[in-house]
């Protein structure tokens, strides 16, 4: 029985841990000048300065940008065509420790009786512990998308926004399509939102 106990209890700290990778919602926060926007042609591309991922990943960002504007009713422009709207965004990812690395958890056998029929076992009260489980340290992805949508490729910026999402590198919600969907939907639901405001989305 007291086996049993200690690796239920072993069991019930895994469940725990594992609950912990759940990804964090989506903080977004966005500016405009509070006037309408025509929902028109619009291009979107990365600020080639500012995204500090590889060239495929940027590809992801920039296709769940046009979807999300899409769903706002914007019609996405070819590549280099030029377009009314220009939607130019920027992504920086970094990584995080969450939690410092903790020392395994020890399990102590014996007090006299263990192993007593085998070679005379553990006697005399000694005990022996050994340790369970990894040490390394929990670390998330904190990825930001900043977009800023312009009249043409040189005009003045009318609406501007950004998102931030944090996600354990282990969990399924930290990899890069779903990010960047994740991304990208939250920062434009119910655009342009209410200016200056920070919102959290689920």
């Amino acid at each position: 029985m007291h086996k049993r106990r200690r690796w239920g209890a072993i069991g019930l700290t895994a469940l725990a841990l594992s609950g912990c990778m759940t990804a964090a919602p989506v903080k977004v926060t966005r500016f405009h000048l509070g006037a309408p926007i025509e929902r028109v042609a619009i291009t979107v591309e990365p600020d080639a300065a500012a995204v500090n991922v590889a060239g495929l990943e940027a590809g992801l960002y920039a296709d769940a940008v046009r979807s999300a504007l899409v769903a706002q009713g914007f019609a996405a422009a070819d590549a280099g065509t030029p377009a009314p709207l220009v939607a130019r965004f920027t992504l920086t990812r970094t990584v995080r420790e969450t939690e410092p690395a903790r020392a395994p958890v020890t399990i102590g056998l014996g007090g006299g009786s263990f192993g007593g029929g085998v070679g005379g076992g553990v006697g005399g009260g000694a005990s022996v512990g050994f340790g369970v489980g990894k040490t390394r340290a929990r670390e998330a992805y904190v990825s930001e998308l900043r977009v800023a949508i312009r009249r043409g490729a040189a005009g003045d910026v009318i609406w501007e926004g950004r998102a931030q999402h944090q996600a354990d590198t282990r969990s399924p919600d930290a990899q890069p399509p779903v990010v960047a969907r994740k991304l990208a939907d939250a920062l434009f639901r119910g655009f342009p939102g209410e200016s200056g405001r920070s919102i959290t989305v689920p």
